[in-house]
């Protein structure tokens, strides 16, 4: 029988430099599901998610990585992507010389392994974005340059409307937004399980973004180790009562 599981980490240990962060990690995320990662700053929540990308900067150490059936620890960031892997940055790069549109065109090119037809592309873009309450005029500009915060973030679901990834991990992808970029970046969220049906890992100490989510699992990550692991009703704890109380 064929498993169910998209993500299946086990005893990860991963290092940046000659510090270790993560210190035996495992957590198994099943394909068609919500998870959420919490945790106070600094436990190690975003070096997970640049692991399972592959930043070269994070070194694993110990334990595997394995997706869709296989191990992908030796396997570089691009390859990672195009078998269906997307991250959505805290901090979303400026990228000078390339507009938003060419970069997710060329990104799906190179998934698809397919030259895309211009007008259908072109079609498709403009009616995610409409979706997202972005401005058409987006789309030629150069990616991140110039944008505001809620700008970036929404340029970042818009690629993830757009790739349909496998797995999307978005890290604290509501910080520092205001309440209606809030509700436009869940939205798109939301819209990503319902038409894709691909699995989320979202990283977070705020609970903003779940608010039009179903949650399916919840995991609370404490110096570099998972230390508690539920379901939705983990996050209403947290929220009730803080990290202490776990």
């Amino acid at each position: 029988m064929k498993s169910n599981n998209l993500l299946k980490i086990t005893g990860l240990h991963v290092s940046v430099g000659d510090k270790e962060i993560l210190h035996g990690v495992d957590l198994t995320v099943n394909s068609d599901e919500t998870h959420v990662l919490m945790g106070p700053n600094g436990t190690g929540k975003s070096t997970l998610g640049y692991a399972i990308t592959g930043n070269p900067a994070y070194t694993v150490t110990e334990g595997d990585i394995v997706f869709g059936g296989e191990s992908i620890v030796d396997m570089p960031v691009n390859e990672r992507a195009k078998k269906g892997i997307f991250l959505s940055f805290q901090n979303p790069l400026e990228v000078p010389g390339v507009t938003l549109s060419s970069f997710i065109r060329s990104a799906l090119e190179q998934k698809t392994k397919t030259r895309l037809r211009l007008w259908d592309f072109k079609k498709k873009l403009a009616e995610t974005m409409k979706l997202l309450d972005m401005d058409e005029s987006y789309a030629d500009r150069d990616l991140n340059v110039g944008f505001s915060g809620g700008e970036k973030k929404k340029a970042e679901i818009l690629q993830m409307l757009m790739l349909e990834p496998k797995l999307a991990i978005l890290d604290e992808t509501d910080s520092g937004l205001d309440v209606d970029a809030v509700r436009t970046v869940s939205q798109g969220v939301k819209l990503y399980r319902e038409r894709v049906h691909g699995s989320l890992l979202i990283i977070t100490h705020s609970t903003r973004i779940l608010v039009a989510l179903t949650v399916d699992a919840a995991h609370v990550m404490e110096n570099g180790v998972i230390v508690k692991n539920g379901g939705a009703e983990l996050v209403d704890k947290i929220n009730e009562k803080g990290f202490s109380a776990i």
